[in-house]
């Protein structure tokens, strides 16, 4: 497995870190000698970004330090395996241009997914508070979600639609199209699930 950065774009209950975790220990499994490093955006939030707010201003920031944070890791050899709303094409640009000079290195996965299933998947209760006004530039519903196009992003994954494994076996299968691994070393642990 060669180092990249594999960013997982979508709204809030999307699956996007369910779909990295999944891959992640597919990976793990597969290429234990790999180095492999998961980042999140709530992990994110919490730390690095605890300064920054929801605004556009503030979204947009928190983006490019999340790439800057992905571009370091991938520059000593990890595999990134990133899940951000990176909600405005704005967004979705900066990362591009980030990654720009480094081609080949980024892989960007949209997690589409309706509205209400993401608002039924809610565990944290985010969109029934953004409905109610307790959470104020919420993504999807109080502040913009910008859908990349089939053409700015490496591939769309409809989470309402597959399954884990079936999205797993997507990602792989697109992965190793790309030249970042081999799919015959998946085979037989995607089989036997």
């Amino acid at each position: 497995m060669f180092p990249c950065v594999i960013w997982f774009i979508g709204l809030s209950g999307s699956g996007k870190t369910t779909l990295s975790d999944a891959l992640f220990e597919k990976l793990k499994q597969k290429y234990s000698s790999t180095l492999i490093k998961k980042l999140d955006g709530d992990l994110l939030r919490n730390g690095l970004n605890n300064n920054l707010g929801f605004s556009l201003e503030d979204r947009t920031e928190n983006i490019r330090r999340s790439v800057e944070v992905a571009k370091l890791f991938y520059e000593t050899g990890f595999v990134v395996l990133a899940s951000f709303i990176t909600p405005t094409h704005q967004n979705q640009q900066l990362l591009t241009d980030i990654f720009d000079k480094k081609r080949g290195a980024l892989f960007k996965i949209f997690i589409d997914c309706p509205l209400e299933i993401c608002e039924q998947r809610d565990v944290k209760g985010l969109y029934k508070k953004a409905r109610t006004g307790a959470i104020k530039e919420f993504t999807g519903i109080s502040s913009p979600f910008e859908k990349p196009s089939s053409s700015e992003v490496d591939l769309i994954i409809d989470s309402s639609k597959l399954t884990i494994n079936e999205s797993i076996v997507l990602i792989l299968d697109k992965l190793e199209e790309k030249g970042f691994l081999q799919k015959k070393y998946f085979t037989s642990a995607i089989n036997n699930e």
